[in-house]
């Protein structure tokens, strides 16, 4: 497995940052070619070989005004771009194939035509992939893709690593002082940002160092959380600063956004008066993006580290994660009030699926997803549907009062191999036989008048 890996220039020239977004300036207008004549049906069963055979016979290169390499890099990743957008449009296709027709053999011959690139010659297909298939455009005009040989490192007598790149001209390398000691290797995509350079490099997962690391022993159910990253089914809190950094960062991000908006209205008024000074003077100093956006990456590499440490500590103690799955997205909840929608909205579970993906297949630990409808709902001692309030579920069969991240973390382990309930099945029917399950274990056991308290429930 692969993962990704970025460096970021330190202190780099102003000059030698002008060369390198002018060569991605002239790069995207390649890209943006590439688009335009093969983003379509015209370029569906070609490959970036091709395409680059076709313009050195044609003599476009001479008008792209960068080096045969870097123009040749960007035609195999714009061409790369394309085919993935094309497969995203195919999967579309394919189950409009099985709506289409139940004949197996005609089924199996659409499916290999599309496969093959052949679509275009089946009306059916050809239609399809009309349909589903938009017509895409390039607006990425600060990126530069250097070939692993184009590219080389070395360290100054400080121990700083510099990166050397092509540049505009033959024999001009354009040297980057390096914020990291390790040095980036293979194929390395250059993203110029607000006078950095981000420097995106791949390498193998099985080297990294907490690959090394040994899994634990046993079974841990884990529920996501918003205070905390992961609550895990023995009781144990992982990522507990998680919430306090997204409602920190939410509430900064309501503040500074109001303050934005009064003075672009002043700006706006400036401009309508004839004053384009003083809205010029404010839009320069007052509503930029450069510090904006590196606050904002600030906060996602703090959410991330959070969360993949978090994560990390799970598997410690587990050689197998059972988790709901994250990718699911779910409607029709309640309002919760504006302040505290807002502050949902940063939830990112996107990166806690991602995390526990990744970590898991480093360090050889088994990730289960499950169905996770009213996990969080459930008593996982009698099965009934509580009462949930704030952190706690009030069982009122049971008459305990149970943690309620704690109660729906034992109930995602418990749905590890439920024959009745699949990772697919519909929240309604999971109600169904959850209440059915209920009656059921109400019938045989006596009701218990003893309430529990949240520390004596935890404690057993």
């Amino acid at each position: 497995m692969k993962v990704t890996r970025i460096a970021y220039s330190y202190r780099l020239n102003p000059g030698k940052y002008a060369r390198l977004e002018e060569q991605a300036r002239r790069l995207g207008r390649v890209r943006c070619g590439v688009w335009q004549r093969y983003g379509s049906v015209a370029g569906a069963a070609l490959s970036d070989r091709q395409v680059r055979d076709r313009w050195l016979a044609e003599g476009t290169h001479h008008t792209f005004g960068v080096l045969a390499n870097a123009w040749k890099e960007t035609v195999r990743d714009a061409m790369a771009d394309i085919a993935a957008n094309r497969a995203a449009a195919k999967v579309r296709v394919r189950r409009a194939i099985g709506r289409h027709t139940s004949d197996p053999a005609e089924q199996k011959r659409l499916f290999t035509e599309l496969r093959a690139e052949r679509w275009t010659a089946d009306p059916y297909l050809a239609r399809q992939m009309r349909r589903h298939w938009r017509r895409g455009r390039n607006r990425i005009r600060n990126q530069i893709v250097v070939r692993a040989d184009q590219h080389n490192t070395r360290a100054d007598a400080r121990g700083r690593l510099w990166l050397a790149v092509p540049g505009l001209q033959q024999r001009a390398m354009v040297r980057i002082p390096l914020n990291t000691t390790v040095a980036p290797s293979g194929t390395l995509r250059l993203i110029l940002r607000g006078g950095r350079v981000e420097i995106h490099y791949q390498i193998d997962a099985a080297a990294m160092p907490t690959s090394q690391r040994p899994c634990g022993a046993g079974a841990v159910g884990v529920d996501k959380g918003y205070t905390e990253a992961l609550t895990d089914s023995d009781g144990g809190r992982h990522g507990t600063g998680l919430g306090a950094l997204l409602t920190a960062e939410s509430d900064r991000l309501k503040e500074r956004n109001r303050r934005r908006a009064r003075l672009r209205s002043i700006a706006n008024s400036a401009a309508q008066r004839g004053d384009r000074a003083k809205a010029d003077r404010i839009g320069r100093n007052n509503l930029g993006t450069v510090k904006r956006d590196r606050q904002a990456a600030r906060h996602r590499a703090r959410v991330r580290t959070e969360i993949f440490t978090a994560v990390h500590a799970v598997v410690d103690k587990a050689s197998k994660v059972i988790a709901e799955d994250l990718t699911k997205t779910f409607t029709g909840r309640k309002p919760l009030g504006r302040n505290l929608n807002r502050r949902l909205a940063g939830w990112t579970k996107g990166v806690t699926a991602e995390a526990l993906k990744n970590v898991s297949e480093r360090r050889g630990s088994a990730l289960v997803h499950v169905n996770a409808a009213y996990t969080s709902q459930v008593c996982h001692r009698c099965g009934s549907l509580g009462r949930r309030s704030g952190d706690r579920l009030h069982c009122t069969v049971c008459g305990v009062v149970w943690q309620a991240d704690v109660n729906a973390a034992i109930n995602v382990l418990q749905r590890q191999g439920d024959p009745d309930i699949t990772l697919h099945t519909p929240h309604r029917v999971v109600k169904q036989i959850m209440q059915t399950r209920a009656d059921r274990h109400r019938s045989r056991l006596p009701l218990p008048d003893s309430s529990l308290s949240i520390q004596q429930a935890e404690s057993e």
